[in-house]
């Protein structure tokens, strides 16, 4: 069984500028790795409407799944929503039930709903809402791509509640070997192992502390007992 595919968009130019750093990407590829979706793409675009709209047409083709993060908050700039709105050809305008959410959320805090509050019931039409226990605004889904927020603990939310709805393949497994050896010195070993184990993904990632040179091997797959058998090799060839 070949696994799902999926890519990531960040959005914002707060990213982009370096004020801001993402810890979404992250989070979402260990998440993905243990529901059996291999995450292959990451982008990141300004809060530019082409950009948005270009890069989501691009992601949803060659992907099974896109999962985007950030602009779809109350204010100006937020303008993911009218993006991929745009990018499949859908009606944007503000659901009752995204509405209701919203109200019931605001009533509790004893806010009011004002116009840029409402501005995040707007949903594309044909989209499936995206719970967010957190701060209640809905992400949504619509076709393949999953539009969810850019603050982490709200993104982390709406991952887990978008993940129990995704068909995913066999949990991608690892292992990793360190050794104090520099990369010349195993990189002829390890594209014999890579080419033995063509199934796996043998990744090699230096490093350096106190002084000394060394690297974290790390051999990838969904097939245990072969990642058991390529680290054993390895670590039988590293020791002579």
């Amino acid at each position: 069984m070949v696994n799902p595919t999926a890519a990531m968009l960040v959005i914002g130019d707060e990213i982009l500028s370096g004020r801001t750093r993402d810890a979404n990407m992250h989070y979402l590829a260990g998440e993905l790795a243990k529901h059996g979706i291999d995450l292959r793409e990451v982008r990141m675009v300004s809060d530019d409407e082409a950009a948005i709209i270009g890069a989501v047409q691009v992601l949803s083709a060659a992907y099974d799944h896109v999962f985007t993060s950030g602009g779809i908050g109350p204010t100006h700039d937020d303008i993911t929503a009218d993006c991929i709105a745009k990018a499949f050809d859908a009606h944007l305008g503000v659901r009752d039930d995204a509405r209701a959410i919203l109200q019931a959320h605001y009533d509790t805090q004893g806010l009011e709903m004002n116009e840029d509050r409402l501005r995040m019931a707007r949903i594309p039409e044909g989209a499936a809402l995206i719970e967010n226990p957190v701060s209640a605004a809905p992400g949504f889904t619509l076709g393949n791509v999953h539009v969810m927020a850019g603050v982490p603990l709200i993104f982390q939310s709406m991952v887990a509640s978008v993940m129990p709805t995704l068909t995913g393949g066999q949990p991608v497994l690892s292992q990793t070997l360190r050794v104090f050896r520099g990369e010349g010195e195993i990189a002829g070993p390890l594209r014999v192992l890579a080419e033995a184990y063509a199934d796996l993904s043998v990744g090699c990632y230096p490093f350096q502390k106190d002084g000394a040179f060394g690297a974290n091997i790390v051999i990838r797959g969904t097939d245990g007992a072969r990642i058991d058998a390529a680290m054993t090799e390895l670590a039988k060839e590293l020791e002579q």
